[in-house]
């Protein structure tokens, strides 16, 4: 038997000793995937334009022992990635996952009555953050001959808004942030098959509705009833595959999306 073989699953998925960075990592979401990585051991470094709360949330972290790194970025600048990336390998040397997590929905008006700069803003948040920090993060792990680079997609790249699943509070087009985060997958896909041979292993999840604190419950009620489970997902509900996708338990798995929705995109 080779000796990837022999390892335990524990093994597989146990991260000591290796680094990630999550973009968007201050708030909801961002905060459970740094939360997985680094209570599987890795040295984690969230992210995102709001350096403070990014700050803030590290430190709450470290008070449970895990070690957490708040930084500024924003992820539309590749200088500012650089940056991030640059920090990482000063103090450790390394880089091995790219959760490229920032992103965002802005958009309120409907296609007739909305600018072309709402569409170009949504390009921009949703797309463009992906591909920086993706490119960013590669020419690293080019050179190393390894690494992980995950993708964050929504339901939203496989379906159209279903206007009878928001309340009239929450009614806003769809359409910029939709045909962007289409391009995320496909996107995925093109770096997987560009980048496989070096050892890099790129990947999309796929996120349902997991609705912030604060949400109107009426929302979320309509979020718990539209997913094959009948219940409101959590963030914690994003923590095991992005477990699996940044560690070697996953190192046979790339190009590939993994929807994390409670069923909802089944029917």
């Amino acid at each position: 038997m080779s000796q990837s073989s022999q390892r335990t699953i524990h093994e597989l998925f146990d991260l000591s000793g290796r680094t990630a960075v999550v973009t968007g990592g201050g708030t909801h979401l961002g905060m459970a995937f740094a939360e997985s990585l680094a209570e599987l051991g890795a040295s984690v470094f969230i992210a995102s334009r709001r350096a403070e709360l990014c700050q803030e949330v590290a430190a709450g972290f470290r008070d449970r022992g895990l070690d957490v790194t708040g930084l500024g970025c924003d992820a539309m600048d590749p200088t500012q990635v650089e940056g991030v990336i640059a920090e990482v390998l000063q103090r450790h040397g390394r880089l091995d996952v790219m959760v490229a997590n920032a992103g965002g929905h802005r958009t309120t008006r409907h296609p007739p009555h909305a600018p072309l700069d709402e569409f170009y803003a949504a390009f921009e948040m949703n797309l463009v953050t992906t591909y920086v920090c993706a490119q960013e993060a590669g020419r690293v792990m080019l050179d190393a001959g390894r690494g992980s680079i995950i993708t964050v997609g929504s339901i939203g790249s496989r379906l159209a808004m279903n206007p009878r699943t928001y309340t009239p509070r929450f009614q806003r087009s769809g359409a910029p942030y939709l045909a962007t985060k289409a391009g995320v997958p496909n996107l995925t896909r093109a770096l997987a098959a560009e980048w496989g041979e070096a050892g890099i292993t790129v990947n999309c999840i796929c996120l349902g509705q997991i609705p912030p604190a604060g949400t109107d419950p009426e929302q979320v009620e309509i979020f718990r009833t539209m997913n094959a489970l009948q219940r409101t997902g959590l963030p914690q509900d994003v923590k095991g595959a992005v477990a699996l996708l940044a560690s070697d338990a996953g190192g046979w798995i790339t190009g590939q999306e993994i929807l994390v929705d409670g069923g909802w995109s089944i029917w």
